[in-house]
């Protein structure tokens, strides 16, 4: 391969995804070429390695091209690749269906197959206004999301995001929402301290339903980590008396798990730290270990049921589907993954090295300019401020979090700060040792970048 060759074909013919394609004459800015990938590091065409510090966007679970999935979609492949999802069904889909109820609790009970992220969120939407329809409550037709939340860049999923730089400029084209306060602990909207409030930014929840609750259908939430929106994370409380309120003005919640789940923050769910049950859960990312695009929506019967019925006009028929709903070679993967995490016993395996980052962040803490360390279980961030008495934010423009991800290439890691925060949220196999080796590297670039 011709490194100069390609990455000049790559300019020519491909517009990358959140990027500023002019930026890109700039020789700092050009794609790295990566040519294989194995455990926590990536190797690019140069033979330098990083360690994938951000999981290739939050997705690689057990690590770069992992023996056992490789082994299952070469299997699968040889049996069925891809088949129709209406009218036909398959062994993957109906395996991984049971094993993943059967993990929640008994009150999810119906899963719907769609391709990432997004669409996942896209298909919850849909489902809780068609629900609302359907139970005699047409008027029923807005969410309530939060600031700074993202759930996604197709259209409905914009709808219910908070972050202005992503969404600003398409607002003529989504749908009313109601939008409540940001469980920011660090920066807490009714000043209150971390260590001693009662979720009194809950209040804003509170009032809009006071006032609109009849024409409210549900509320979305990214549990414990706004993850986009700068790595916010916030108590299971909130979540658990969000419940509450969701039930006193009968209005569904929605729990978008897509970045959260499958381990992130040390357990199945994220909602399972709060002790409740949502009404509707969207997952993507980690469900198959960062090999292949697929989603779910899980649901309870009381939703799945209000669509049940002979239907010979069509009303009650859920409209949603995909080219690659249930894709056999995903659902494979996923199958596999879920049993590897089994075998793995992943929450006890994830104590150590949820309490390792705990004991490296610390490193952190006497820099001048971090004003706010947080963790979530396999989730880290520390936040960078200009000064820590003020919390003055650094400005877009300074550009510090693309300093920081320059130095963390040459150092040997792939940081790729959010906003203010840099933040670490690594393929779980990743041991003890290369913990440390992480953070030293990420204290070393920032240093580089803002002395101490």
């Amino acid at each position: 391969m011709n490194k100069q060759q390609f990455i000049e074909d790559d300019l020519k013919y491909i517009w990358r995804p959140f990027t500023q394609m002019k930026s890109l004459e700039d020789a700092s800015n050009r794609p790295i070429v990566i040519t294989r990938g194995k455990g926590i590091y990536l190797e690019d065409i140069d033979g330098n390695k990083y360690i994938d510090a951000v999981s290739s966007w939050w997705v690689n679970t057990l690590g770069h091209s992992n023996d056992r999935i490789n082994k299952v979609i070469y299997e699968q492949a040889q049996k069925i690749e891809h088949v129709i999802f209406a009218g036909f069904t398959h062994e993957p889909v109906v395996e991984f269906s049971k094993k993943i109820i059967n993990k929640i609790n008994n009150k999810l009970t119906k899963v719907f197959f769609s391709d990432n992220g997004s669409t996942s969120v896209e298909v919850a939407l849909k489902m809780a206004y068609q629900y609302q329809v359907l139970k005699g409550h047409p008027e029923k037709k807005k969410f309530i999301a939060l600031k700074n939340s993202y759930h996604g860049d197709t259209l409905g999923a914009v709808s219910v995001g908070g972050i202005d730089m992503y969404h600003k400029l398409y607002k003529p084209l989504l749908f009313e929402i109601e939008q409540a306060e940001s469980p920011y602990c660090y920066r807490c909207p009714m000043n209150c301290n971390k260590e001693t409030c009662n979720c009194e930014c809950l209040k804003s929840v509170e009032d809009i339903l006071s006032d609109d609750a009849s024409n409210i259908a549900g509320m979305i939430i990214e549990p414990l980590v706004q993850a986009a929106g700068g790595m916010i994370m916030y108590p299971p409380k909130y979540i658990t008396k969000l419940r509450s309120i969701c039930d006193k003005y009968n209005i569904l919640l929605i729990d978008d798990e897509v970045a959260m789940g499958f381990y992130r923050t040390g357990k199945l769910f994220a909602c399972e730290h709060a002790g409740i049950v949502p009404d509707i859960i969207c997952a993507a990312k980690g469900i198959t270990a960062g090999y292949m695009p697929l989603s779910v929506t899980i649901t309870t019967d009381e939703i799945y049921n209000a669509f049940y019925d002979d239907d010979t006009d069509g009303y009650k028929t859920f409209y949603h589907g995909h080219s690659y709903t249930a894709y056999p070679l995903a659902l494979a993967v996923a199958l596999e993954n879920l049993k590897i995490l089994e075998e793995m016993n992943i929450e006890e395996y994830l104590k150590p090295k949820i309490e390792r980052f705990s004991k490296e962040l610390e490193k952190f803490r006497n820099h001048k300019n971090v004003g706010d360390i947080r963790q979530t279980g396999m989730i880290c961030a520390v936040e960078l401020v200009k000064n820590k008495v003020t919390k003055e934010p650094f400005a877009y423009e300074d550009g510090i979090g693309k300093k920081i991800y320059l130095e963390g290439l040459k150092l040997g890691a792939i940081l790729r700060p959010m906003w203010n925060c840099i933040y670490f949220i690594t393929p779980y196999i990743i041991t003890e040792e290369e913990i440390k080796k992480l953070t030293d590297i990420a204290y070393e670039a920032l240093n580089r970048v803002l002395p101490n």
